[in-house]
């Protein structure tokens, strides 16, 4: 690596020393910045061609530099006669202005080391395109070693140079003396230019019609460089010594011939006997083989033929070689027009314009970015001309790179972008939006491209509305969100609203349906279905359009309709909708499907809810029935002592007398948490008795006024009055227990569901095996009080928590005083059942009465719900905005809305003043299939 490092440090360390050797102290350089060695040309390559910049005005400029050390070795005269003929040479250049001759930025400037002028880009010259590798920098630069010459090149390119010579021969009266290819500059656009006039001769009597030319003897002695290219110089230069403009016509044969042959002219000359060489190749000329010329093409032989003729009479001129057949090629004619568009007017430019796009697909990339795109950015200046011009530049740049067209395109495109006049231009580029966004980088797309769709949604033409509306979901996935939400959306709504054109609406209705994936779902319900409510009209179209959009969010998997927006706002706004008189079957067929889908999502959702909601107060009943104490009364010490210790009384007690548990639960919960009822040494005061005593009364009222239910109306009578001895015992041990109550316990609480139904006697019971059974006097047991207020709420936070309905339920316990029969004993087997150690927790409804069969009650029903409805609820409830695939082209119904056709008959219905525009049938077409 840090070999690598230092030979490239050494490389450029090394060019540039050459470059500040060799124009060093120049005057150029004080307003040129002088870059690298790209190319040579000229007499014998011996100018060396740098890139170079105008340090006021950054233009990119080509700097010739002759250092003077290549001449070293010759005799000072003879120097001097070098730097006088180049310099000759670059003066006559610098005199002459014509589009076929190079431009002179800058005359010659020169100092002890060297010459320099500058003159506009150049490549190379043709030399180093056909392989002339002198004076180039070492190693050759890739562009050259690599560049091949196109057909369209070459002819247009000897066309040029024919061209040049016609203005030299007609206009100036000037014959150039020394044309080849080292003196055809390839300029940086691929124009082939003339150079080299180090030997031009200029007519002695211009103002006549045949002008006469004076040429020097060919003088051996001179340096190579004070001489011209003897293998492109016509036989008379050296024969005769007599010259014209057929001797460059001449010359211009030869350089035909090395343009198709690799750079190698007609023949090879002997510079050390020239005359021996002529003589010879004059005879040739005269006897010339068809092998000689079988590389040039077929149609233009001849005429290289009559070039090479030794009879200067023979050959024609430049003005007739630009006319020939052979220049007549497409593309040729086309880069010539392009050379020549200065000279014409906007009509003539808009038809050329026009017929272009045919002919830019038949020519050579390399000619297309580097000759007509120049061409054609420069038009950018004139507004009335960019409408021609664009979409030709926009053809260039599909064929482009992405980097080319970073580089070459979009610089002269962005001030396009912001033009607003004609309005032909939004139209362009809304058909090309896709190239502009896939090559267009991403901040330039921000800056540019968005703000001129944006425009192109609030233009005045309804045939740019609508093609915006139709492109935009092609590109929605490249605008980032927050444009989204508070640039586009909002310009589509005012577009769909304050339009008078039905097509426009529409295709609002169609773009929102298409780019709703890309939207948030609470911005979709906020702010597109509140939307839909506020457009006036009521076009089968539009109605259909505003169902796609509620169907589309209804569907998708990241939307969905919550249940609470379906009844408030979506099913109503789509019910009255669907009955409008505009629609037909089908299309209402399509309103009542999707209404029936968002009311069966309703219903199965909030079924659903409810039923859980009734499986956790059921399970809320049967804890509060099973345990009615509530559990913050109990005390801190024994939090579950208490319980118990009841339930065991319970137990205790239902097992000895026959009546069920929770009776004696209920009766449990009515008296005071204290460690015992009481002990039977307590005496009471004479107050004490008379209260306990009207308790008594008013509890006995309450038993007698309770009906009976079918189940205690079973019971047998020996147990009824084992029961009925067991309650007055324990009511006659209550008057002790009341009193140590009413003394030192806080009142509890009213207790939810309790009821003073029944008393159990005092007395000792006997359990199975003889057992003596708890009365409710034993010492480890204890009853709580409960309040007078049956059937209340408690005053403390609902079980459910907040929002969930709270029911009061009130057991009726007189059925504990109903008879089985006269001779039956009472069956403890459904005892027994209840309270194994497995037995499931017992709810409201299985201990209530059950109804006899056939009876049928519509609140019940209703409250209860239907057998099948578990059956229906097994499977999981399917979120509202969940359905099961992802949203594309089969799911969304402005892809494919098969049903969404307006109807004939209603196509003519107006009935909020929209126009009806000639596109509205076709867009329809397309939308609704």
């Amino acid at each position: 690596m840090e070999s690598m490092l230092n030979k490239l440090k050494s490389t450029v360390t090394k060019v540039t020393a050459d470059v500040t050797s060799a124009v060093m102290g120049n005057p150029v350089t004080r307003e040129f910045e002088v870059g690298r060695h790209i190319a040579s040309g000229g007499p014998g390559l011996c100018w060396r061609i740098y890139d170079g910049t105008k340090k006021s005005t950054k233009q990119e400029v080509a700097v010739f530099v002759f250092d003077k050390k290549m001449i070293d070795k010759y005799q000072k005269f003879e120097k001097d006669q070098i730097i006088d003929s180049l310099k000759r040479g670059v003066q006559q250049l610098t005199r002459l202005r014509h589009p076929r001759l190079l431009t002179v930025q800058h005359p010659l400037e020169e100092s002890r080391d060297c010459l320099a002028f500058c003159t506009e880009p150049v490549f190379a010259s043709l030399s180093n395109v056909l392989g002339q590798w002198d004076n180039l920098p070492s190693p050759v630069p890739t562009d050259i070693k690599e560049y091949k010459l196109f057909d369209v090149e070459t002819k247009y390119g000897l066309l040029q140079i024919s061209e040049g010579l016609s203005f030299l021969h007609s206009g100036v009266k000037m014959v150039h003396g020394n044309l080849c290819l080292e003196n055809v500059i390839l300029n940086k656009s691929g124009s082939w230019k003339i150079m080299g006039f180090d030997f031009s001769i200029s007519a002695a009597n211009p103002s006549d019609s045949e002008p006469k030319y004076t040429c020097k003897e060919w003088d051996p002695n001179l340096p190579p460089l004070c001489l011209p290219n003897p293998e492109y110089l016509a036989p008379e230069y050296i024969l005769s010594v007599s010259c014209d403009s057929a001797s460059d016509m001449y010359s211009l044969g030869v350089v035909m011939h090395a343009v198709f042959n690799e750079g190698k002219p007609v023949f090879q000359v002997n510079k050390h006997d020239i005359f021996k060489s002529f003589s010879r190749q004059l005879d040739q000329l005269s006897t010339m083989s068809s092998a000689l010329l079988n590389k040039i093409p077929e149609e233009v032989q001849q005429h290289v033929k009559m070039l090479l003729s030794v009879t200067p009479t023979v050959r024609p001129d430049a003005d007739q070689m630009t006319k020939i057949p052979f220049f007549d090629d497409v593309g040729a004619v086309t880069l010539q027009y392009f050379d020549s568009l200065f000279q014409r007017d906007n009509l003539q430019k808009s038809q050329f314009y026009k017929g272009l796009p045919k002919v830019l697909p038949k020519l050579p990339k390399r000619v297309v970015v580097h000759r007509i795109l120049p061409a054609l950015t420069s038009e950018f200046v004139n507004p009335d001309m960019v409408p021609f011009v664009l979409p030709n530049v926009l053809l260039i740049a599909e064929e482009c790179t992405r980097d080319e067209y970073i580089r070459l395109i979009l610089p002269d495109l962005t001030p396009v972008f912001k033009q607003q006049e004609p309005i032909q231009i939004l139209l362009i580029f809304l058909q090309k939006m896709d190239l502009l966004l896939t090559k267009t980088p991403a901040e330039d797309i921000k800056s540019s491209v968005l703000p001129m769709v944006y425009r192109a949604l609030e233009a005045p033409s309804v045939q740019i509305q609508e093609l915006c509306l139709n492109i935009i979901p092609t590109f929605a996935n490249l605008i980032d969100y927050p444009s989204m939400k508070n640039a586009l959306i909002p310009r589509i709504k005012s577009a769909c609203l304050q339009t008078s054109s039905l097509a426009v609406r529409v295709n609002s209705l169609v773009c929102l349906g298409k780019i709703l994936e890309y939207l948030d779902k609470w911005f979709v319900i906020d702010e597109i279905l509140p939307f839909l409510q506020q457009i006036p009209s009521r076009e089968p179209a539009v109605l259909m359009g505003m169902l796609g959009i509620y169907k589309c969010t209804f569907t998708h998997k990241k939307l969905g309709i919550p249940k609470e927006h379906l009844a408030s706002k979506s099913l109503p706004h789509l019910i009255s909708l669907s009955i409008d008189g505009n629609l037909n079957l089908n299309q209402f067929n399509s309103f009542m499907v999707v209404i029936r889908d968002m009311l069966s999502r309703m219903e199965a959702e909030h079924k659903t809810k409810l039923e859980q909601l009734h499986v956790m107060q059921e399970q809320q009943r049967s804890i509060n029935i099973s345990n009615p104490g509530n559990p913050s009364e109990e005390p801190k010490s024994q939090p579950s002592t208490g319980n118990q210790v009841r339930n065991l009384q319970a137990l205790q007690l239902s097992l000895h007398s026959g009546v069920p548990r929770f009776a004696f639960v209920a009766l449990a919960q009515l008296l005071p948490d204290v460690p015992s009822f009481a002990s039977p040494q307590m005496s009471l005061t004479l107050e004490e008795k008379q209260r306990l005593a009207k308790e008594q009364e008013q509890a006995a009222k309450l038993r007698n006024q309770q009906p009976l239910a079918p189940q205690a109306a079973k019971q047998s009578a020996a147990s009824n009055a084992q029961a009925k001895d067991l309650t007055s015992s324990l009511l006659n041990n209550m008057t002790s227990l009341n009193s140590l109550s009413l003394a030192n316990a806080p009142r509890p609480a009213p207790v939810q569901g309790s009821t003073m139904a029944a008393f159990p006697s005092p007395g000792t019971m006997m359990g199975p095996m003889g057992a003596q059974i708890s009365n409710g006097f034993n010492t480890p047991m204890s009853f709580q009080t409960g309040g007078m207020g049956m059937g209340m709420r408690p005053p403390g936070p609902a079980h459910y928590g907040a929002g969930m309905a709270t029911t009061t339920s009130t057991p009726n316990f007189s059925a504990f005083n109903q008879h089985q029969g006269p001779n039956k004993t009472p069956d403890m087997s459904a005892l027994d059942s209840l309270f194994k150690p497995s037995q499931p927790k017992v709810t409201l409804n299985q201990m209530g009465p059950k109804a006899p069969p056939g009876t049928n009650n519509t609140w019940l029903q209703q409250l209860g719900g239907t057998p099948n409805a578990q059956t229906q609820m097994q499977g999981a409830p399917v979120p509202l905005g969940g359905v099961p695939g992802g949203f594309g082209m089969q799911a969304n119904p402005f892809f494919s809305p098969q049903n969404f056709s307006q109807p004939a008959a209603a196509a003519s219905l107006n009935q909020s003043g929209v126009k009806h525009s000639s596109s509205v049938s076709g867009d329809l077409k397309d939308l609704f299939g």
